[in-house]
């Protein structure tokens, strides 16, 4: 296994545990250097990234606090900016570009964190920033209302102590399909059944689901973990923001 290789296997969350030892100027320069050559759709590079440094400002966006925090946004402003100062329109109403816009931003995202990994430095990705008040994170951020929506934060920094084990991950039948896609047999159901239950695995979120009186890791999950927020009538508050942004509008795209 190559020195890439052995980088991406020992990729680990951090959840919340990072010392208060702060990664440099130069070590930030390079990771942010290395996420913008993430691959993206049409040279656009719809995201934005906006760099946090104060530990309390991450405890408000996310909850987590390391040394520094990338907000990966995607965001046309930049694009449609261009296009007004050239004289020309660049239109991005609609669901199809926030799709296209947000496979460009996650792919920066993961490239960060391994570019960060390759500088033995740790990282959280968190979805925090959409717990409670999403607009909290506009306002903090000072983002625009329209055609920007906050995607992704990674929280990186240096661990109190090291994890004690490295989770697992699925990487059979379900997951991969080779050729086309097919479902999993009873038998294949069974077995990944079997190996959310194998504790050694470590797929779970948690190993106290025994305890809790639960036949299996899964029944745990389903019944208890999946069903924390309950169902909401209405529109949820990140279904109007993205009406807000404009990502929810007519479907045209004009280039």
């Amino acid at each position: 296994m190559n020195e890439t290789l052995k980088t991406i296997h020992s990729l680990r969350s951090i959840h919340g545990n990072f010392s208060s030892q702060e990664i440099t100027d130069e070590d930030l320069k390079l990771i942010l250097d290395a996420c913008v050559r993430a691959a993206n759709a049409s040279a656009r590079q719809s995201y934005s990234i906006v760099v946090v440094e104060d530990r309390d400002l991450m405890k408000k966006l996310c909850g987590y606090a390391g040394s520094k925090a990338l907000v990966f946004c995607v965001d046309y402003n930049r694009i449609m900016d261009v296009a007004e100062h050239l004289g020309h329109r660049f239109s991005v109403d609609g669901v199809i570009p926030f799709v296209t816009g947000s496979t460009d931003t996650i792919l920066a995202a993961q490239t960060a964190a391994i570019a960060a990994k390759a500088l033995g430095i740790d990282s959280l990705f968190t979805n925090g920033i959409h717990r409670g008040d999403i607009t909290r994170v506009y306002e903090l951020l000072s983002l625009p209302e329209k055609y920007c929506f906050p995607l992704i934060m990674l929280v990186l920094g240096y661990p109190k102590k090291e994890p004690g084990y490295l989770k697992g991950r699925l990487r059979g039948p379900g997951v991969v399909h080779y050729g086309k896609y097919y479902r999993a047999t009873a038998d294949e159901l069974a077995t990944l059944v079997q190996q959310y239950d194998d504790s050694e695995k470590h797929l779970g979120l948690n190993d106290t689901w025994k305890q809790k009186g639960f036949e299996h890791y899964l029944a745990w999950f389903y019944t208890v973990w999946s069903a924390r927020s309950g169902k909401k009538s209405g529109k949820s508050q990140m279904y109007e923001i993205l009406e807000r942004t404009g990502f929810l509008e007519s479907d045209s795209v004009k280039e």
